[in-house]
């Protein structure tokens, strides 16, 4: 008899036992499933994209931020995949091993996310609704601030310094409130070498790195794209005058520099590295209509040599910012970048009137974004970064049918098929749209010069329309690319005249046919019986130009034969 009450007793032990493990699977069950059905959205944007893909992870065992690939949307994580971006709260201070970004716990990390444009020029998107959405909704995990030097309104050019340092401090707090981080751009352009405001950057970055130095979310970006013949020991020298002045006060702090012709030489940065300093990367820019399978090559060859790589600028359009889109050519850069762990940041958060913008030109809205709003470039970016850390259940690219798969359907399709790599960049110049009229547009078949093939810098005088100041044009760079001989020109205007001018016009006479490739800050046309005429007419921000006075940082690239001049 107690045998057999023992029995009975060991039996219901048993069943006890698998009521119990069953009730816990139940339990995970229903809260696995909770989990699935939501993504948070952005509070208030009921006109948000439908595709709400941001996740909380933070009371999740498996939410290991930053290691690995992405998964491709739709498919389950692996265990070398991150659940979701890497944020400062998970993923803490970033270093550099070797070529690859890591977090304070040595796992990969990629930041991936979005460049506003010019802050002087489009300063209502630095707001904490328009990051939270990017945030929350895009899955972005990195903003890019980029404070223009020496264009229009820049800090180095006339500009608001005070204004212009307030919205940097603004963006800072935004993306760090929002678990995000952020990239300070001293986004030269046309002042080309970034030694020509050497002191003004230093004074800048220590006081940024003085503001910032405790925080584990903020990058510094310390020229963003050299340009004009620069090479690369002059940016090596501009940095090593830069980075002790930003190690004094903030000693992990990661260092971005730029690299020559537009942040595409890295090959030269790869030679001959700047020593004696951790946490130092080297920015690569890309566009991808223009820079296509010789750049990727580059760019592994640099890293494969042991250079680390952040693009800290690109975008699916051709290099002037406003030409065709080739989606497909930007898909394969994505994939080139996650197989290397590069992080990446696309230009532009702005509704200027140009392919590279994120919103329509009409759109003027600074957050809350729908579908509607979007661009082809930004329904792209959307539809990127949202598929590279898809929420469980949500709506993905693949299924989705809340934003369009296909922006090249509304770009001009006769120039998807430009074929040239290393291309010039003078994308966002200016506020105002960067069009040409005549004979020429922005070609994306423009190419840059071998290393090393610069030719020096000549001035030739020309002559002015009647009234008009008196143009000084300098040449820069030349090279070859397709067969085609390309000239890049700088030019300044004096007014030699007793009176205020509200608006100008030269016109520059050439020795041969010229085709137009870029210009900036200024309108251009190409005209005469044989196409050797060049007419540039003012901005409406730029042709104030009193008696006396002058006004520079106007440029073009033009292509023609051999040994084009400018006729006196």
């Amino acid at each position: 008899m107690k045998k057999y009450l023992v029995y009975l007793l060991t039996l219901l032990f048993v069943f006890l036992c698998v009521l119990a493990l069953s009730a816990c699977q139940g339990s995970q069950g229903e809260s696995s499933d909770a989990f699935e059905t939501g993504g948070a959205s952005h509070p208030g944007a009921s006109d948000s994209l439908d595709a709400s893909c941001s996740q909380d992870t933070s009371d999740s065992p498996d939410a290991s931020h930053g290691s690995g690939s992405p998964s491709q949307a739709g498919s389950p994580a692996s265990p070398d995949t991150p659940s979701g971006p890497a944020s400062p709260a998970t993923s803490g201070t970033l270093h550099v091993d070797g070529t690859r970004l890591v977090d304070e716990n040595g796992q990969v990390v990629q930041l991936k996310g979005i460049s506003t444009h010019g802050l002087a020029w489009y300063p209502d998107y630095v707001n904490e609704d328009c990051f939270r959405q990017l945030r929350e909704d895009w899955h972005a995990n990195v903003i890019r601030l980029a404070m223009y030097t020496e264009e229009s309104g820049g800090y180095c050019s006339g500009g608001d310094q005070e204004a212009l340092k307030a919205l940097v401090k603004d963006g800072v707090e935004y993306a760090t409130a929002l678990d995000m981080y952020v990239v300070i751009d001293w986004h030269i352009l046309s002042d080309g070498n970034p030694n020509r405001h050497l002191s003004e950057a230093k004074d800048f970055f220590t006081e940024m790195a003085g503001l910032y130095g405790t925080y584990n979310n903020v990058l510094y970006e310390i020229c963003n794209e050299p340009n004009g013949g620069t090479s690369w020991s002059d940016i090596r020298a501009y940095a090593e005058e830069i980075i002790p002045a930003i190690r004094s006060l903030d000693p992990e702090g990661i260092i971005l520099v730029g690299t020559p012709n537009w942040s595409q030489y890295v090959d030269q940065a790869a030679a001959d590295p700047i020593t004696g300093y951790d946490n130092i990367m080297y920015t690569l820019h890309f566009y991808a209509a223009t820079h296509k399978e010789s750049l990727r090559d580059t760019m592994a060859a640099a890293i494969d040599a042991g250079l680390p790589i952040f693009v800290s600028e690109y975008g699916i359009c051709d290099a002037s910012g406003s030409g065709a889109i080739d989606q497909d050519q930007a898909d394969q850069w994505v994939r080139t970048m996650d197989e290397h762990q590069v992080s990446y940041v696309a230009w532009n958060l702005s509704n200027k009137n140009e392919t590279s913008a994120i919103l329509k030109s009409d759109c003027q809205k600074t957050s809350g974004f729908s579908e509607e709003d979007l661009s082809p470039a930004g329904k792209w970016l959307y539809q990127m970064l949202a598929a590279t850390f898809p929420t469980p259940g949500a709506d993905t690219p693949e299924n989705s049918n809340s934003v369009a798969t296909d922006p090249k359907a509304t770009a001009n399709p006769s120039r998807n098929s430009a074929t040239a790599t290393n291309v010039p960049r003078t994308t966002g110049n200016s506020p105002a749209d960067n069009t040409t009229a005549g004979n020429s547009t922005a070609s994306s078949a423009a190419g840059n010069p071998p290393t090393g093939e610069t030719a020096p810098a000549t001035t030739a005088p020309s002559t002015a329309t009647a009234g008009c100041p008196t143009p000084s044009a300098t040449l820069v760079n030349t090279w070859e690319s397709d067969g085609k001989s390309f000239y890049q020109y700088e030019l300044a205007l004096q007014n030699n005249s007793g009176t205020d001018y509200t608006q100008w016009a030269v016109t520059l006479s050439f020795s041969g046919s010229i085709a137009l490739s870029d210009g900036w800050n200024g309108e251009y046309s190409v005209s005469g019986t044989d196409n050797s005429i060049l007419r540039i007419t003012s901005k409406d921000y730029n042709g104030d130009i009193p008696a006396g006075g002058s006004v520079s940082n106007i440029g073009f690239i033009v292509s023609g034969g051999d040994d084009l001049e400018i006729l006196p």
